[in-house]
């Protein structure tokens, strides 16, 4: 149960920054993007390709996988969200045309495969980075993979940075106007296009940069992105649609609920029960709406805590 509780983190992590860009493009433009799991497998195969010509390690990689990510969310947002939006879209519209960017960011996939296939020789539709990942040590006789230290360093310091930005930097303050009231942040001089195309982009490189930290866990395949779309959803839902660092916890909440909610059912089930593992995030996810639709963000922490560590003063 210890090597399933830290791949579960490891893999938590990953989840935790795809939600959080989820979250991130939810609250300044208003639109679900079903293009968001693409971008995490075009995270995985930045890795995967660059490794694959010039070595090294993944590690080296990762950064571009979340800047490829990056590049992707602001391509999505000149070509399709920025016009939708300025013609006055609503939710649904805005969100079907990111499934269309989906079905094509799939096909570019499954393109570039058969590219890398005959170009290079290479076997891209599976393939395996875990075995070029670096041993921590043991713990209980189970190897520890770099990835789970690396993980959370990664998680730590994009929370650090989110902080910062968005409380101690013009750009970031103006984001948050934005994303509070669009018409009263432009009548202050602040140029909502430009907070547009920078959530898009953090969005996209924290969803690339979550698969590029996942392609050292799974084995790789162009259908990566459908057994992923659930999940991030399911986190973004969780930690709330309207707080960055809720859709973080909610990363960890659903990651490791589905990893080790599936270990233990399979050994109490058997393991005909294992492909039914997309239902917990699901299930976490139908819970959360009906029961808290404000998601772990909209929880009154600063009540809860006084009332755990002080006695309810």
């Amino acid at each position: 149960m210890i090597d399933v509780l830290l791949t579960a983190i490891a893999y938590s992590s990953g989840l935790a920054l795809a939600a959080a860009g989820i979250t991130i493009i939810y609250m300044s433009t208003g639109t679900f993007n079903f293009a968001h799991a693409s971008f995490t497998a075009w995270g995985f195969y930045v890795v995967f390709s660059l490794f694959s010509l010039m070595k090294g390690s993944p590690y080296y990689y990762m950064i571009l996988g979340g800047l490829f990510g990056g590049v992707l969310g602001i391509a999505t947002y000149y070509i399709v969200n920025r016009w939708l939006l300025r013609a006055g879209a609503d939710m649904v519209t805005l969100m079907m045309s990111t499934l269309g960017v989906d079905l094509v960011l799939f096909a570019a996939i499954n393109i570039f495969a058969d590219y890398l296939t005959y170009t290079y020789h290479f076997n891209p539709r599976l393939f395996v980075l875990s075995s070029y990942d670096f041993k921590l040590g043991s713990l209980y006789g189970i190897p520890v993979s770099g990835i789970v230290l690396v993980s959370i360093i990664i998680v730590v310091i994009i929370i650090a940075i989110l902080q910062l930005f968005l409380t101690r930097t013009k750009m970031g303050i103006a984001m948050r106007a934005t994303i509070e009231n669009a018409m009263l942040a432009t009548v202050l001089g602040i140029n909502p296009e430009l907070i547009y195309v920078l959530s898009w982009f953090l969005g996209g490189f924290l969803g690339g940069l979550g698969g590029a930290i996942l392609s050292l866990l799974f084995t790789g395949t162009p259908n990566i992105g459908m057994l992923l779309i659930v999940p991030e959803f399911a986190a973004s839902i969780v930690g709330g649609l309207y707080s960055v660092f809720g859709s973080l916890l909610g990363g960890f909440l659903i990651g490791i609920s589905q990893k080790v909610g599936i270990a233990l059912l399979g050994k109490w089930l058997g393991g005909w029960i294992i492909v039914y593992e997309p239902l917990i995030p699901l299930l976490i996810m139908a819970a959360t709406l009906l029961i808290y639709p404000k998601g772990l963000g909209g929880l009154p922490w600063g009540k809860i805590y006084k009332r755990l560590f002080k006695g309810g003063e």
